[in-house]
């Protein structure tokens, strides 16, 4: 997502491997242009042959103005190819429209889930069949300290749901939590979900020289494959991240933050 003042708007970029990032071509996807929108996530969705962008948008004639949106390509390396952005029709939660929006399904639904800023996660869930419509009324699936960016994965081999979550004022400005389930429905256990024992931060993170960050952000782990389970495998686990120094943001909105991307490698 790239920000600049009140707009955004979200880049495409293709490379060979993660050494290639820097002299990457980058490319703002027109998807929205009489708008504004970002944070997105993308998959194959095997049962209609379409990848799917999600993302949060906004537009003054949709109502509400503010929500859940998605685009569609059959062609990902045409960054042209991507249709307009529709709302997703997902509903607010106790009042709140939620941001950072990510899905993923099972074997017979799939769920939505976002955040209220508020120390929630809220999740909702359609049929295979209705997707992307048919949204179910939200329910909480997670009440803690977490503030944004909850992003859940299907652990290889496991029959279990990790969700990474990004929270404040930790060992960093911010930092990551996580947490296990054995249904996307059911109960979300602390798996790494304190200051002190967290999924990522300054205190469990190796840095490279020179120190290019004291925060880890937004970020989302590299699955093994690409389709709408979102699979990740558990043994050499990465996680693609946006960083900054706190003096590099100091006096700054979020906009103007000189954002850079990390990459994280468990040991």
């Amino acid at each position: 997502m790239i920000r600049d003042g009140a707009p955004y708007q979200t880049e495409y970029l293709s490379f060979s491997d993660w050494d290639r990032v820097g002299a990457a071509e980058r490319r703002i996807l027109k998807v929205h242009e009489a708008g504004r929108y970002g944070a997105p996530q993308v998959f194959y969705f095997t049962p209609q042959a379409k990848w799917y962008l999600i993302c949060q948008a906004m537009h003054d004639t949709w109502s509400p103005q503010y929500a859940a949106a998605y685009a569609t390509t059959d062609d990902l390396a045409d960054p042209e190819s991507w249709s307009s952005l529709k709302p997703l029709g997902a509903l607010p939660a106790d009042g709140k429209p939620g941001l950072d929006f990510w899905i993923l399904c099972d074997d017979e639904k799939a769920h939505l889930f976002f955040t209220t800023l508020d120390g929630c996660m809220w999740r909702e869930e359609t049929s295979l069949g209705s997707f992307p419509f048919g949204w179910s009324q939200p329910t909480l699936a997670l009440r803690d300290d977490i503030f944004e960016a909850a992003h859940i994965y299907n652990l290889k081999g496991m029959d279990r749901y990790l969700a990474i979550i990004e929270a404040q004022s930790g060992y960093g400005w911010r930092y990551f939590k996580a947490y296990l389930a054995d249904r996307l429905d059911g109960r979300w256990e602390p798996l790494a979900a304190t200051k002190e024992l967290s999924f990522a931060s300054m205190a469990n993170t190796e840095h490279s020289d020179p120190r290019w960050t004291d925060c880890i952000s937004h970020g989302e782990l590299l699955r093994t494959g690409h389709d709408q389970r979102l699979e990740v495998d558990p043994v050499g686990l990465r996680f693609l991240f946006q960083g900054a120094l706190d003096r590099e943001r100091e006096g700054l909105g979020y906009g103007q933050i000189p954002w850079r991307l990390g990459l994280l490698e468990a040991r």
